[in-house]
């Protein structure tokens, strides 16, 4: 198969894939659309960055990519098909399917003009948008995702990104250690974690005096994430209505990185 664009998938990846995406329903009509080409249209405009309106006619008619982006956001399927990949990717690397360690950060990003839900200023980084908040094991790999206002300390998204990570913990059963930054350091937020969730929260800080750009132990791992889903222009700035597309696109990204390195 040639590919049309650099963002479509490998007949390789293609066949890891299809195993994990929804059978038909088993009412309404009989579906008559390519799921192959409906994932290539949703990983063009991830990657790069155009309006659903704008996808190239070698693709089915936006609204019926959207229909399938909209759906399998609401039922959970993306993140099914993540946690599953996540799971082979651990397994061909050697790894347990359960990290036992993993990083935690935020990221803030602008959102677009239209965009007014969930939306806020974080005066540190002086960007008027959303927080992504962020755990991964010691690969890289996303474990969770949590998409709030800018304007929500580093401590309250990390209570609400816990809390997510703790209904899904039959994924998790091993994870004890959590690296975090300054931003998430203190007695009472660090005994909290540990009363409630019985994960250990460490603090890695710069070293003091250091300039510029510094590479900290444990910790770069969750900074390379989150210059990998860069690369995806979606990503860049936040164009979603609902902090659920903007979570589920970036499961959508993290699904793209796994196949690849999968086939």
């Amino acid at each position: 198969m040639n590919l049309v664009y650099a963002t479509e998938l490998t007949p390789n990846q293609w066949k890891v894939l299809e195993s994990l995406l929804p059978a038909p329903k088993s009412t309404g009509r009989p579906r008559s659309v390519s799921l192959m080409l409906i994932m290539q249209a949703i990983l063009y405009v991830l990657v790069t960055g155009c309006a659903w309106r704008l996808l190239p006619h070698e693709y089915p008619p936006y609204s019926t990519v959207y229909y399938y982006f909209r759906q399998w956001r609401d039922d959970g399927h993306w993140k099914r098909i993540h946690d599953a990949l996540f799971e082979q990717v651990r397994r061909t690397a050697g790894r347990d399917p359960s990290p036992s360690a993993a990083s935690l950060d935020s990221q803030s990003v602008p959102t677009a003009v239209m965009v007014h839900e969930a939306v806020g200023y974080d005066g540190a980084k002086q960007i008027k948008g959303r927080k992504r908040f962020t755990l991964v094991d010691t690969l890289g790999l996303l474990m969770a995702v949590h998409v709030v206002a800018a304007h929500v300390p580093e401590r309250e998204g990390a209570r609400q990104l816990l809390a997510k990570v703790n209904q899904d913990r039959e994924r998790f059963p091993r994870l004890a250690r959590i690296w975090v930054d300054g931003g998430f350091s203190g007695q009472d937020f660090m005994r909290w974690v540990i009363d409630t969730f019985r994960w250990i929260l460490e603090t890695v800080l710069r070293p003091q005096g250091a300039q510029g750009f510094v590479l900290l132990p444990k910790r770069w791992v969750v900074e390379r994430t989150y210059g990998w889903l860069h690369w995806c222009r979606r990503l860049n700035v936040d164009y979603e209505h609902l902090t659920t597309s903007s979570e589920a696109l970036i499961h959508i990204a993290m699904i793209r990185i796994m196949l690849r390195r999968l086939a």
